[in-house]
């Protein structure tokens, strides 16, 4: 019996050694390679008048040694210890500067080697550009002269941008910089110091439903190095360098300048902290200071934030939205709940706008009240302003015409609407600087300007309306008329003279700002010339296919087929990957609705799987996924059978057309598309392989909702355990490839989520692969991470469907 029990276990530790791979980085073949490894064309970013351009480069991918940095992970943030800032920003290496009248790009001179810039801004005036520079030892604030295209050090590496950009414009000639503080304490080390005691968390019986975060604090220890990585000292600084001290040490998470520039309000994070909720729900407290330092008046006080009523038109009580408003020299307006913040009250108003004037010594002015839960507002003038209120359960947007000089007068309902209809969206109010440099409603003699997507039946065509504020009356005054080109409109620059900012693009030319007269429709001139990267791809075939699932909803997808492959004899029966995530609707008509352009640009990239077309295979990308609940029915009711009846009615679409071999069928997603490939492989037989990637698969872990779901675990055990391929991991039985970063940073989507599935199906008998990717997090970043990612899926996909 011992020798049998030895050789037994001898037996095991084999079986688990030969699961277990030695694999180092390997790429895909050169078709992928030749596509993902590629050099990025830089971002674009305009002066308001268009008189300068500033494009900032950056690497394609970062380098694992850019994810291998120290890092500290406490309430909810990710920061690199020694430098101060963010472990997970993406870093620019190089600035130029062109004039938009002329075509040369001029290098940024005096900019450090090796740069790590991050947190550019323009000056309010726009003559001036701000950004910070991360060295081996910490953050540093730069200045470039835009004419002159030079650009300066002001500040030594001290500054503190652990909680975001560490400064502030106040004028043209002037900053807020946040510094480290000059006796800062060393952080504790947490693997040398000893507990004095066990960690203890209570309930008082509250109910506080709160979603899975991560990277919380865990302990004493954690909550001293959170106070020593964010509490800064607060300095004003002119753009030559010369700086005084403004406010001594706190945490500061956020500073407002009125438009008058005469006041400031810093808004600070104070204890109790927690460790079940993020920084964001800690204790805040907002002040407004002169320029001197003098406190004019504590104008909010938030506590700890772990109890929050159910659904997500649910807020916490007390105010919030504070902020300047934009229009007046210096004015706040904020929101209050009139229902406590909880949606499951009933009552006749939800919310209440307030404006308040400095110096505050007048009590807070009623502006309006709205009927559902306040999301926005676009201030225009003393005359005009525009209030957006939204419920979720129902998708109903409204859009209000209110008067801010006279409270009394009633808000109008200018746009009620389906927010999950495109077809009806009347696009977004154009805004432009005024003589605070803040933006505001764009009015011309009691006219706006509203741009919108244009999403139609029969394509998109984007357009510009002309909304008259009074009478209501509306024009369209543009609409894009490509048929073989995308527009997007992206600012109205001159209205008298018709002049747009748009960018055009097809699927094989890369997008391309331009200026186009609207009075002149064929009058283009070209601003960028950047270049197709990726040549390789530019014949492939690709259209937009439309089609209905058995139940009369409409869908679609973006198909892509090889290069030069026949569709006239259709011969071949090609192998079909589709790419997809679903997404909840409460009615069928919105989620028929096709907000897919075939003449979009073609960008391939580690997000879909448009790289195997170059692998003779066929992709539908995008595929429509609605998950569909009308009425008192919630979309998850019913998610299993409507995920099956969108991936049959995809297949059988492009089988239809005679392209594919419909036995060779593979599924992928990401995140919540992860999830949604792990419940197909379980629930159909409709594939022969699929990619999940750092996914969901166990909901009971994520028992307080998920997603686009409210109810929480003992509201509908049922659903939650039906939707779970881990509770029915005994079903599964096809090849399915799980990749997961090893440092996932997503609320729900821990990379347990994907181990414990892996455990699941392989003591199971599944036939499952499990990647880990050292040091990325719900994205993937590295570029040896991602082109390893594209040779795992690339031998999968071989393995199990091409061959």
């Amino acid at each position: 019996m011992k020798l049998k029990f030895l050789a037994l276990a001898t037996i095991v530790s084999l079986n688990w050694s030969i699961a277990q791979e030695n694999v180092t980085f390997q790429k895909p073949s050169k078709s992928i390679l030749d596509l993902a490894d590629y050099q990025r064309a830089p971002s674009v970013s305009m002066d308001n008048k268009k008189e300068y351009m500033l494009l900032t480069y950056r690497n394609t991918y970062k380098t694992l040694d850019d994810l291998n940095q120290e890092e500290l992970r406490l309430g909810g943030l990710r920061i690199n210890p020694i430098t101060n800032i963010s472990s997970t920003v993406t870093y620019i290496n190089n600035l130029k500067i062109r004039k938009i009248s002329d075509k040369n790009e001029l290098q940024v001179k005096g900019i450090p080697e090796n740069a790590k810039i991050t947190n550019v801004s323009w000056s309010p005036n726009e003559n001036k550009i701000a950004f910070t520079n991360t060295t081996t030892k910490g953050v540093e604030l730069w200045i470039i002269d835009v004419p002159n295209q030079i650009a300066r050090k002001i500040t030594e590496d001290n500054l503190n941008a652990n909680l975001g950009s560490p400064y502030t414009w106040h004028n043209n000639n002037e900053l807020l910089i946040k510094v480290l503080p000059k006796n800062r304490p060393a952080l504790i080390d947490t693997k040398k110091d000893l507990p004095t005691g066990p960690t203890v968390s209570t309930s008082d019986g509250s109910k506080s439903q709160n979603r899975t975060y991560q990277d919380l604090l865990k302990n004493k220890t954690d909550e001293t190095n959170f106070d020593i990585i964010t509490t800064s000292e607060l300095y004003l600084i002119t753009t030559s360098g010369e700086k005084k001290l403004f406010k001594s040490a706190a945490i500061y998470a956020g500073e407002s300048f009125s438009p008058d520039g005469n006041y400031i309000m810093l808004t600070t994070i104070q204890k109790p902290y927690s460790y079940i909720v993020p920084m964001s729900r800690f204790p805040q407290k907002s002040i407004v200071y002169d320029l001197n330092g003098k406190e004019i008046k504590v104008v909010n006080e938030v506590p700890l934030t772990e109890i929050m009523p159910k659904g997500f038109s649910s807020v916490r009580a007390g105010k919030r939205n504070m902020a300047w408003r934009p229009d007046v020299a210096a004015t706040l307006f904020f929101v209050e709940a009139l229902d406590g913040g909880d949606q499951a009250k009933q009552v006749e108003f939800r919310d209440e706008v307030y404006t308040w004037q400095a110096p505050f010594n007048q009590s807070p002015v009623s502006l309006l009240k709205t009927k559902q839960r306040f999301s926005g507002m676009t201030w225009g003038n003393e005359n005009y302003a525009i209030v957006y209120d939204s419920w979720y359960d129902t998708r109903n947007a409204k859009t209000y015409l209110i008067n801010p000089s006279n409270p009394n007068q009633a808000p109008q309902i200018i746009f009620d609407r389906n927010s999950q209809d495109i077809y009806s969206d009347p696009g977004n109010f154009e805004t432009r600087k005024n003589q605070f440099n803040r933006f505001v409603l764009a009015i011309e003699n009691d006219k706006g300007y509203l741009i919108g997507d244009g999403f139609t039946k029969q394509g998109q065509f984007p357009f510009i309306t002309e909304f008259n504020l009074k009478t209501f009356e509306n024009k369209k005054i543009y609409t894009s008329t490509y048929k073989d080109k995308k527009e997007d409109l992206i600012s109205i620059e001159d209205l008298k003279k018709g002049d747009v900012l748009v960018m055009i693009q097809s699927k094989n030319e890369y997008p391309n700002y331009y200026i186009r007269n609207i009075k002149s429709k064929n009058k283009l001139i070209p601003i960028t010339s950047f270049t197709n990267p990726f040549e390789s791809i530019k014949n492939v075939y690709k259209e937009v296919i439309k089609y209905k699932r058995k139940d009369g909803v409409e869908l679609s997808g973006t198909l892509y087929l090889p290069s030069g492959y026949d569709k006239t004899t259709k011969k071949e029966k090609l192998p079909l990957l589709i790419w997809a995530y679903p997404e909840e609707f409460k009615d069928k008509n919105s989620a028929g609705q096709v907000n897919k352009n075939p003449n979009e640009f073609t960008f391939p990239n580690y997000g879909s799987f448009v790289y195997w077309v170059t692998k003779g295979y066929a992709v539908l990308d995008d595929a429509s996924f609605p998950i569909i609940g009308e009425g008192k029915t919630e979309p998850n009711d019913t998610f299993i059978s409507q995920l099956v009846d969108n991936a049959e009615a995809a297949i059988n679409a492009v089988d239809q057309l005679g392209y594919i071999n419909r036995n060779k069928v593979g599924i992928g997603g990401h995140s919540y598309g992860a999830f949604m490939t792990a419940n197909l492989l379980t629930h159909s037989k409709l594939f022969a392989c699929g990619i999940a990637r750092s996914g969901a698969y166990n909901r009971t872990l994520t028992p307080f909702g998920f997603q686009s779901e409210q109810r929480n675990y003992w509201d509908i055990p049922a659903i939650y355990n039906e939707m779970s391929p881990f509770m029915n991991a005994d079903k599964m039985k096809t090849p399915l490839l799980l990749v997961h970063g090893d440092a996932d940073n997503n609320p729900g989507t821990f990379t347990l989520q994907s181990e414990r599935y892996f455990q699941a199906l392989k003591g199971l008998g599944a036939p499952v692969r499990l990647v880990l990717l050292p040091k990325e997090s719900h994205g993937y970043a590295a570029k040896d991470n991602i082109l390893h990612l594209l040779w795992e899926q690339e031998q999968f996909l071989d393995k199990y469907l091409k061959n």
